[in-house]
């Protein structure tokens, strides 16, 4: 069975898009078959190549609806650089005349916005809890020391509809993310794994990061994980309530508002479009 399929990119977070009104997937057996699609699909030597797989569904309860699997077939709530292509999907093609969508996602209603040639998107509030994030912890995990093999890190942890785990450090090119990044990532303190951000404060409006994504490993770019810095900067007093976040791939702008909610604004490019038989991956 050909799929058709259209691949995108935020920041050089990629993505492959499959609007599922049109490919009837439910005859490949169910969830698990979507993890071993994502796999076969992202694969980035026998497949198309991708950090992740992003289904567009019709919704009962908003305008569409955004199912995520990782490059390895988890399934994941949230993806920020995902939701803006997903988005910006749908304006190209003009599946919605709407300036804002509502897109249910496995953390609820997300709602992507178009702010120019750039896409802004209402990320919601910050969980702070350790248990909802969750992190094996009652309360803030605020600089919370975590020792993993020779090194001891400071964690504040912070879901953005996913989880994260933001780590300070004094020189972020030079730091060992591919070392470190899964060990914090599969630690027991994480019951669903983790999402890490290594973050350089360069001034209070601006940090630099590397992210090691549960699931896809080093990206050049995550949304949630932007937003989830931002947050965490500003709850240890370096940075302000707005604050620009240089990625590997490019920029996004993240502002905690007064209501409390996290908007982070950014790119969304297509690359191309195609159709695979992922029985030929």
């Amino acid at each position: 069975m050909n799929i058709r399929f259209t691949k995108m990119h935020g920041l050089g977070n990629d993505f492959i898009v499959i609007d599922c009104r049109e490919n009837d997937l439910s005859g490949s057996g169910g969830m698990s078959s979507l993890s071993e699609l994502s796999r076969r699909l992202c694969h980035r030597r026998f497949g198309i190549g991708a950090d992740q797989l992003l289904l567009l569904y019709p919704s009962a309860i908003a305008d569409f609806r955004m199912v995520i699997f990782n490059a390895d077939g988890s399934e994941v709530e949230m993806c920020g650089n995902g939701i803006r292509c997903f988005a910006k999907y749908i304006w190209d093609r003009g599946l919605s005349e709407k300036e804002v969508l509502a897109v249910e996602t496995a953390a609820g209603i997300i709602r992507p916005g178009k702010a120019g040639q750039m896409v802004k998107v209402d990320m919601g509030e910050p969980v702070l809890e350790g248990r909802f994030i969750p992190v094996n912890l009652d309360g803030v995990v605020k600089d919370l020391p975590l020792k993993i093999d020779d090194r001891e890190f400071r964690i504040t942890a912070v879901s953005m509809g996913n989880p994260h785990a933001v780590i300070f450090v004094d020189d972020v090119d030079t730091f060992e993310v591919k070392r470190y990044g899964p060990l914090i990532e599969n630690h027991e303190l994480f019951p669903r794994r983790i999402n890490v951000e290594f973050i350089q404060v360069l001034d209070p409006g601006t940090v630099r990061m590397r992210v090691w994504e549960r699931g896809a490993g080093e990206t050049m770019a995550c949304g949630t994980g932007a937003s989830a810095a931002g947050v965490a900067s500003n709850l240890k007093g370096f940075t302000g309530k707005r604050v620009k976040v240089i990625l590997t791939g490019g920029e996004l702008v993240i502002e905690w508002k007064e209501d409390n909610h996290v908007y982070m604004t950014g790119p969304a490019v297509e690359v191309f479009q195609g159709s695979i038989n992922p029985g030929d991956c």
